[in-house]
């Protein structure tokens, strides 16, 4: 699996890459099936969103999945980096489990 974290809107720190990254591996046990040589690839796009908010800043998680034949896509805002990359991890497990079941039914 392989996995690139880019940023808009804002310097990437190596340390908020790394967050990322470990995050996004957690999933790769998920992905026995599909990333038999490296041929999955994990997008993930961490950006500010605060142009139409009031107060606070918005951070936004986006994160796309190229399997073989299918595209996985979630996307998260929250007012905390850290929490849109964990609650994006979350529902991209999510995705990868009811992609699995949809094939099993098969």
């Amino acid at each position: 699996m392989r996995i690139q974290v880019s940023a808009k809107g804002f310097d990437l720190t190596p340390s908020l890459a790394q967050f990322a990254e470990e995050k996004m591996m957690s999933l790769e046990k998920y992905l026995s099936r599909w990333d038999g040589d490296g041929g999955v690839i994990v997008r993930v796009e961490i950006s500010k969103n605060t142009n139409h908010h009031n107060k606070g800043e918005v951070f936004y998680a986006e994160a796309n999945m190229d399997l073989p034949k299918h595209v996985l896509r979630v996307e998260e805002t929250a007012e905390d980096m850290h929490t849109a990359i964990d609650v994006l991890k979350d529902r991209m497990k999510n995705e990868l489990l009811k992609l699995k079941d949809k094939l099993a039914d098969h």
